[in-house]
Order: C-alpha cells, then sequence, then structure tokens
C-alpha cells in the first residue's frame, strides 16, 4: 500500500461521518461549556501560586495577556468551526489543512492535555470536598482513601467518584450536559462576582506596593516573571479547543462558534483580572503560595465564615470544568476512532442516546485511573505545553485554509488577515519557549511516542491511507 502520511483529508468526508451527531447546542450554552471550562481551578487556585512565584500583583496583567491571545487564538478556532463544524477540532482542523501526520500530532497532544485536565480537576474537587465539606459534617475518610499509592495510600476514592458521575452525564447526550453546565455557571460565576464585590472593602494599597517586584523581572525585557505566569495560566482558556470540538452538536456553527468563543473571552478576562487585582490587594503577594487563595484571604480579613461559600464555588466551578474536558476529550477520541487512527469501536455512535459511547467509556477508564492512583501536581504543566502546540497550529492553519478552493465559508473569518493569524502564532510559540524546561522534556516525549504509534499502527488502519 503506498502511503502519504501528509496527504489531507476531505471536509465532505467528516461532514458524512458526523451527521449522526446531533445539533442541540446554541451560543448561550457554547458559552456555558466555555466559562465552565475557563472558569475552573485556574481562577481557584492559579492566581495565588503565579502572584507569590512569578508575578506578584502583576499576576493580572499575565491573565490579560493570556486572554488576549486566546481571544486571538480563539477567533482563529472560530474561523475554523464556521468552515468545516466536524468534531475532533484541531485534530481534523489539521489533517484538511496540513495533512494527515499532523492532525494526529495535534488530536495525541490534545489527548494528554483532555485527559489530564480532567483528572487534575478530579483530584482538586476531591481535595476541596474532603477537607471542607466531610469535615464539616464531621466525616473524614480513611488516609488510605485519599490518596494514591505515589502519596503512601491506596486511592483517591472521591476523585474516582467524581469521574464516574460527569461520565453518566456525558454518556446521556448533550442535552442533561447543556442543562447541568448553563446552571452551574450562573451560580459559580455569581459566587466569584460576591467575593470580587466583598474584597473591594477591604483592598490595602501598600500591597499593590511594588506592582510587578524586581526579583521576577527576567528576559526577555524585563517580562520573564509576568510571561512565565501567563504561559502557565493557559491552563486556565483550554476551554476553546472544547468548544470548537462540539461544533459537529452546535446549532448554526457558523454564527454561535465564534459568539460562543469571544463571549467566552469577554467574560473570563473580566472574572480573572478583577479576582486577581482584588486577591493582591487583600494579601500580600508573598503568602498566596496556597492551594485556596480565596479562601485564605477571607480568613486573613476575618470573614471565615465566608469560606464555604468560596468552597461550594470551586466546587462547582472545578465540576463544571470537568464536563466541558470530558466532553471535548471524548469527542476527539471518537474523532481518531472515526478515521481509523485509533481502533474504529471508538469511532461508533450510540443508537439510544446518540453519543459516543465506547469513547466516553475509554476516557472515564483513562480519566478515572489517573485521578485515582497518581498525584499530577508535577504534569500539570503538560495540560499548557499541549495547549499552546494546538493555538500555533490552528493560528498559522488559517492562512492554508483560506487558499482551499474546496472549503467554502460564508461565515465569520478572522480580521486583519494575515497579520493577526500570524501574530497568534507567534505569540503561541513564545509562551511554549516561556514554559518550565522539564515540562518541554515530557512534551517532546510525548510527541514522540505519539509518532510512533502513528507510524506504527496509525497509517496502516487510516481511512485515508486506504483511499
Amino acid at each position: 500500500m503506498k502511503t502519504n502520511i501528509f496527504k489531507k483529508e476531505s471536509i465532505d468526508t467528516y461532514l458524512k461521518a458526523d451527521s449522526r451527531l446531533v445539533r442541540t447546542l446554541h451560543a448561550k450554552d457554547l458559552i456555558a461549556l466555555g466559562i465552565g471550562a475557563v472558569i475552573g481551578t485556574g481562577i481557584f487556585i492559579l492566581p495565588g501560586h503565579e502572584a507569590a512565584q512569578h508575578a506578584g500583583p502583576a499576576v493580572a496583567i499575565s491573565f490579560l495577556l493570556a486572554a488576549l491571545v486566546s481571544g486571538m487564538v480563539g477567533m482563529a478556532y472560530a474561523e475554523f468551526s464556521s468552515a468545516m463544524p466536524v468534531a475532533g477540532s484541531a485534530y481534523s482542523f489539521g489533517s484538511v489543512v496540513y495533512g494527515e501526520i499532523i492532525g494526529w500530532i495535534l488530536g495525541w497532544a490534545l489527548i494528554l492535555e483532555y485527559f489530564l485536565a480532567v483528572s487534575a480537576e478530579a483530584t482538586g474537587f476531591a481535595a476541596y470536598f474532603n477537607n471542607n465539606i466531610l469535615a464539616a459534617i464531621g466525616l473524614e475518610l480513611p488516609k488510605y482513601l485519599q490518596a494514591g499509592p505515589m502519596e503512601n495510600g491506596f486511592v483517591n476514592l472521591t476523585a474516582v467518584l467524581i469521574v464516574l458521575i460527569v461520565a453518566f452525564i456525558i454518556a446521556q447526550g448533550t442535552m442533561l450536559s447543556k442543562k447541568v453546565e448553563n446552571f452551574a455557571v450562573v451560580v459559580k460565576v455569581s459566587i466569584i462576582v460576591l467575593f470580587i464585590i466583598i474584597g473591594l472593602f477591604y483592598i490595602k494599597s501598600e500591597n499593590y506596593t511594588p506592582f510587578y517586584p524586581k526579583q521576577f523581572h527576567g528576559a526577555p525585557f524585563g517580562m520573564g516573571g509576568i510571561s512565565t505566569a501567563a504561559a502557565t495560566v493557559f491552563f486556565a482558556f483550554i476551554g476553546f479547543d472544547a468548544l470548537a470540538a462540539n461544533s459537529a452538536e452546535t446549532v448554526d456553527p457558523h454564527k454561535n462558534v465564534v459568539r460562543g468563543v469571544l463571549g467566552t473571552v469577554v467574560i473570563a478576562v473580566i472574572l480573572y483580572v478583577s479576582f486577581a487585582l482584588v486577591l493582591t490587594g487583600i494579601v500580600n503577594y508573598k503568602e498566596l503560595n496556597v492551594d485556596d487563595p480565596a479562601a485564605y484571604a477571607l480568613k486573613v480579613i476575618n470573614l471565615s465564615s465566608w469560606n464555604k461559600l468560596i468552597t461550594i464555588g470551586a466546587l462547582i466551578g472545578i465540576f463544571t470544568a470537568m464536563l466541558t474536558m470530558f466532553f471535548g476529550g471524548s469527542r476527539l477520541v471518537y474523532a481518531l476512532g472515526r478515521d481509523g487512527l485509533l481502533p474504529e469501536r471508538f469511532g461508533k455512535i450510540s443508537e439510544k442516546n446518540k453519543v459516543p459511547m465506547r469513547a466516553i467509556i475509554l476516557a472515564t477508564v483513562i480519566q478515572a485511573a489517573f485521578a485515582g492512583f497518581v498525584p499530577l501536581t508535577e504534569l500539570a504543566a503538560l495540560i499548557n505545553a499541549g495547549t499552546l502546540l494546538a493555538f500555533a497550529f490552528i493560528s498559522f492553519g488559517i492562512i492554508p485554509l483560506r487558499r482551499r478552493k474546496d472549503i467554502h465559508n460564508e461565515g465569520f473569518k478572522m480580521p486583519l488577515y494575515p497579520f493577526l493569524p500570524i501574530l497568534a502564532g507567534v505569540c503561541s510559540i513564545y509562551f511554549i519557549w516561556m514554559l518550565p524546561s522539564l515540562t518541554k522534556v515530557w512534551i517532546s516525549i510525548w510527541i514522540t511516542a505519539g509518532i510512533i504509534i502513528y507510524l506504527t499502527y496509525g497509517v496502516k488502519h487510516s481511512n485515508l491511507q486506504q483511499k
């Protein structure tokens, strides 16, 4: 068999394969999914750590930079989704404009991104739930059920259970998922806004001096600390790829995907920057290297009774982030199975609920295993690497997309072409460079393993190569 690893897939093939998926998502549902992913662990944990370790109060600028770059890349995703409203997101887009091998690399990177994100969110949920909810009612799980073997336990039971609950909701189809997501997003955003409003009355101006401490200045151009913090918090903006992954289940994707992306960007940047400014105004940045900075800040100003509300907000925030990430990850596995790069059983749609049930089961098993047995703190940065790699390829991909005569797009197009796509791609590469060295080593190993799997299995079973 003659193979061409850069052979490009036809958009008509994807549209035909995805025709059995039901289009039920509107712009407001996509915004809820986007906010569900963006306003999760990122806002409840990352601002404290990054302020203490890399940027001081200027962490607000880091979030602003990450949001601006994500907004530019989000427009690239919106154009792709408008031109190709199919499942698989960056994987499918890459296979059409770059060729199968590039599409596979993006898909392989995003599998790591999605699965680790769900597992990391699950362990964060378990920590909040065990330490606050169970403790408040006088219950405590045995130590061996609170952590995996790498942390002197047996299994993180709460983390496993929450993955199974999310899997059950996802398996019921998009109607139930979007109802849960829409309700939960309203609740958690309300709690975050309440924290911001209350915190405004307790800000001390001296906590903003210096706004960007000298010890964090570094290359390039003295922006090293802010840039490193921005690269780290891209984990918070992972939701854009998940929005595009739902294009095949979106009503009128030509209009609604861009509304979902831009709506998410606007809401996210307002909440993140405001939250970071209030947090670092209440407490000196040096004291914020904790896993629950908002709750800690409330203790400092003697509002401990509000901790329970913040805990509820964190739990709801993490839960909705898991829903979005699980949704996107299972659709990606489905897309890879649909195309023969993974076993074809994963590309089948359930007759009952019209969802890729076997892809959901595979995602459940892997994510529950990671959540239950592996501490993911050292691996969390890998999520950012996969995200930024996809961001770069999708941004630059607008150029070959516009040149394709067989793809007609009467919907949204990224403005300031080709300047803005190139700028978004260069910014994504810059932030990859600013990630910790160990992260770049691990992502290189993961991508190398993916290429080996493609060359030994994928290329032999690929539907595209069989044509």
